[in-house]
């Protein structure tokens, strides 16, 4: 019996190796992201050369920086996207089948290659995934129509949230203590040397929402 049972154990340990398969895959994955955001970001160079020419009008050449500023973001989050998918193939390596050696022993490696633990993965795969969201909502903004002051609420909250979010990151991973972040005395003053400005921006929303209200009347 305790030789079945070790038979069990050693094929249950090295079952882990069936991770192999996520390594290689995530890795493929990673690399194809990385290509096709290269060719895209070459094709936008690319068009570019245009820019400058003097047969472009005004129009056009207003229509061709909208859509290399939405190219820019998209390619920003193909490269975040490679760059998870990266971090999810070492992290499984170093986590269910060995410690990569080169990595460990190289004074020019980056600490967020080396996985430790799962919680070292799930830290530093949130840290990126939050930038794609980051990026996505930029994304939208962009593409975003202001046609009433709902519009521009909604875009003042999202961007709140995302404030929130950055903070709120920081401090579930002990980057920054809840105390300092919501010391009530800098609080105060931040609000004392912007509240000009919040004074005026709030004035300012309010006019355009009143006359966007009288307008659609």
């Amino acid at each position: 019996m305790k030789r079945v049972e070790q038979l069990f154990e050693g094929l249950l340990w090295e079952s882990r190796f069936v991770v192999v398969f996520a390594v290689l895959a995530s890795l493929l994955a990673s690399f194809a992201m990385f290509y096709m955001a290269t060719v895209d970001a070459y094709y936008m160079l690319v068009h570019l050369a245009h820019y400058a020419s003097p047969a472009m009008d005004m129009a056009a050449r207003s229509s061709l920086r909208g859509t290399t500023i939405a190219h820019v973001v998209e390619i920003v989050d193909g490269y975040l996207l490679a760059t998870v998918l990266l971090i999810f193939a070492l992290g499984l390596y170093e986590l269910f089948i060995s410690k990569i050696d080169k990595a460990e022993g190289s004074e020019t490696s980056s600490n967020v290659l080396l996985i430790r633990s799962l919680d070292d993965l799930k830290a530093r795969l949130a840290k990126v995934i939050l930038m794609i969201l980051i990026v996505k909502f930029f994304e939208h903004a962009i593409a975003m129509t202001f046609d009433t002051a709902i519009d521009l609420l909604a875009l003042a909250g999202g961007i709140a949230l995302l404030g929130l979010a950055l903070v709120g990151r920081r401090i579930a991973f002990g980057q920054a203590g809840a105390a300092r972040v919501f010391d009530g005395p800098r609080l105060l003053r931040m609000l004392r040397v912007n509240g000009d400005i919040f004074v005026r921006t709030l004035c300012l929303v309010t006019a355009f929402a009143w006359f966007t209200a009288k307008g659609a009347r």
